[in-house]
């Protein structure tokens, strides 16, 4: 009778396995995401990354009339008419995808083939996946030169309290290199300790759940401490939204950030192509041409490898130029 009820659970077993096997592949992402929450433990925004490339992926099968792929149906030529297609695609400024955003996107097609191998789902390797070659060149980074630093955090108008919370956020990126995640992850609760110091120092858990020290400047900690005066509400979060009719939490978001520096950016003649993420650029690139070393920046910015961090060496290399051309 043990040995009937067994057969029976491993034939149950089995067929709930060929149920999954031949599930379409766009019918698998809802527990994919799910995978990368509770297996993998990456941060809300991470998963949010990885939703929007495979969505992106989704949006491929559809066009290419294949809604049905199952996962062992996908082949190499549908990974390579992928990366056409993201190469052909037009982002809303009417420019062709970056190799760079090209790359996330194959990145969550690989991150779904994998999560395919760890649930014994037939698939292709995740190594099929081959990213686009990015151009490291110098002068392809792009950041901003102290003067325009000094522009963008002098553009809010510090008079109003709504002025005052934007001149903390700019202050804090150019402080601390945080990513803007992070910076809109902040509460009010950590800076408790504030009112006592010149300068601060705080522990964050940032990107893949590793905590690092963050050290905000003279600067940045005294415009936090006068944006906290304002402060009389009961919200946890340090960088609320003002706008009125906000439903749920009061914490502006990542999205609202970036437009709050697109804003800036614009008021003050900066090049187009200022981010948070340049803002974060130029955090860095600042550090090394003060003779920072990279071991260090990479602390700084959280990198868990250095090669991540060896992007900015277009610093030292063109001083070294500059030093050899003066001898």
């Amino acid at each position: 009778m043990v040995a009937s009820s067994l057969v029976v659970r491993v034939i149950i077993n089995r067929t709930k396995h060929m149920e999954q096997e031949n599930k379409p592949i766009i019918e698998h992402i809802s527990k994919f995401l799910q995978y990368l929450d509770i297996e993998r433990g990456l941060s809300e925004n991470t998963i949010m990354n990885y939703e929007g490339g495979i969505r992106r992926f989704g949006e491929w099968l559809d066009i290419s009339g294949k809604k049905e792929l199952r996962p062992y149906e996908l082949t190499k030529d549908d990974i390579w008419q992928f990366r056409v297609y993201l190469s052909e695609r037009l982002d809303r400024r009417g420019n062709l995808t970056s190799k760079q955003t090209q790359n996330y996107l194959l990145g969550s097609l690989r991150a779904l083939l994998d999560y395919f191998s760890a649930m014994d789902i037939p698939s292709l390797s995740s190594k099929k996946v081959v990213l686009s070659k990015e151009d490291r060149r110098e002068g392809k980074l792009k950041f901003l030169e102290l003067e325009q630093v000094n522009k963008l955090l002098d553009s809010p108008d510090i008079e109003t309290e709504k002025g005052v919370r934007d001149k903390v956020i700019l202050e804090i990126f150019f402080s601390t290199g945080l990513r803007v995640s992070e910076l809109a992850a902040l509460n009010k609760n950590q800076f408790e300790s504030i009112w006592s110091h010149e300068d601060f120092e705080l522990t964050i858990i940032g990107k893949g759940g590793y905590g690092r020290i963050v050290f905000f400047s003279k600067s940045a900690t005294y415009w936090i401490k006068e944006y906290l005066k304002y402060r009389h509400d009961h919200e946890e979060p340090l960088i609320i939204n003002y706008k009125s009719g906000v439903k749920g939490s009061n914490r502006l978001t990542t999205r609202s950030i970036e437009r709050l520096v697109r804003k800036y950016t614009k008021k003050v003649g900066l090049p187009e192509f200022v981010t948070c993420h340049t803002l974060r650029h130029s955090y860095a690139t600042n550090l090394l041409s003060q003779g920072v070393d990279l071991r260090s920046i990479q602390e700084f910015l959280g990198h868990r490898n250095i090669a991540t961090t060896q992007i900015y060496t277009h610093v030292t290399n063109k001083q070294l130029r500059d030093t050899h051309r003066r001898i």
